[in-house]
């Protein structure tokens, strides 16, 4: 198995499936104690009608999204999604729905916590 591969089915371990198959790891730093994940989002273009016509046009402000936590080190995923335009001028963008309404948690953190923990991801944040 060669190394990209590799690390790519590692990730899959590691991170939600839908970061996986359309981000790419740019970068990884930790601070203080805290994992900080860079992926840009792949330059793939939204399926549709109009897809062939569609050109990378950069990206949107960069989002992040709390993680579970890896070998006792908070994880925070830093997501840029990329926009697209087409012949006319219009943008285009994938709709993402990685975080639990009302978080900036991974909805599979947010969920863990509530239910395993009894912890509520709407009431403020893990100290």
């Amino acid at each position: 198995m060669a190394k990209e591969e590799l690390v790519l089915e590692f990730l899959r371990y590691v991170l939600p499936t839908e970061i996986v198959d359309y981000f790419e790891l740019i970068y990884l730093q930790e601070i203080d104690g805290t994992l900080h994940l860079y992926l840009d989002e792949s330059n793939k273009p939204p399926t549709g009608d109009n897809a062939q016509s569609l050109s990378p046009n950069g990206f949107y402000e960069e989002s992040t999204i709390k993680d579970f936590p890896l070998r006792d080190k908070k994880v925070v995923l830093h997501l840029r999604r990329r926009r697209w335009i087409d012949e006319h001028g219009k943008s285009h963008s994938r709709h993402w729905d990685l975080v639990a309404e009302g978080t900036r948690y991974s909805k599979e953190f947010a969920f863990f916590l509530k239910e395993a923990l009894g912890y509520d991801p709407n009431t403020g944040p893990i100290t």
